[in-house]
């Protein structure tokens, strides 16, 4: 977690121009759908005052996270943050078998490359050898593409 400062470089900032709608089958299951908006927008957790990479020590313990990075040609592409182990962290259910997906961030340049996929197959191995029996991850249905992945 020593190179916060560099992942938070990373923008986590997306276009918003579709938003994902969940439907409930009768038959048990559920369908989803996009729906394109009138307006789309930009969001960006990062500009939330108080939430982002550089935050995040000051929040919650830290020291049983993990960041992972991709990298091309020695250049940043993406980054990747995993909780663990964290006492007060609601989502990890006082579990020591969960981890959560708390971040995950690809460079505009190199979005839609399987960039966020390999970052994402590395959390799980980590947390496997962890003993992780689940990983969790949260998303928006206004990320249409981090829902699809």
């Amino acid at each position: 977690m020593t190179a916060l400062a560099e992942y938070a470089r990373l923008p986590i900032a997306f276009r918003v121009d579709h938003v994902l709608g969940v439907t409930a089958r009768t038959e048990g299951g559920f369908d989803l759908s996009t729906r394109r908006l009138e307006i789309p927008y930009l969001k960006d957790y990062d500009a939330v005052d108080g939430e982002g990479p550089l935050h995040w020590a000051g929040r919650f313990d830290v020291s049983n996270w993990r960041l992972f990075t991709a990298r091309v040609g020695g250049s940043r592409v993406g980054g990747a943050t995993v909780a663990f182990n964290t006492p007060g962290l609601t989502m990890l259910e006082g579990r020591r078998d969960l981890a959560v997906l708390w971040d995950i961030r690809v460079a505009r340049d190199a979005r839609g490359k399987g960039v966020g996929s390999a970052l994402f197959q590395r959390v799980e191995a980590w947390a496997q050898t962890h003993g992780c029996r689940q990983l969790k991850v949260e998303t928006q249905n206004i990320n249409v593409r981090a829902c699809a992945l």
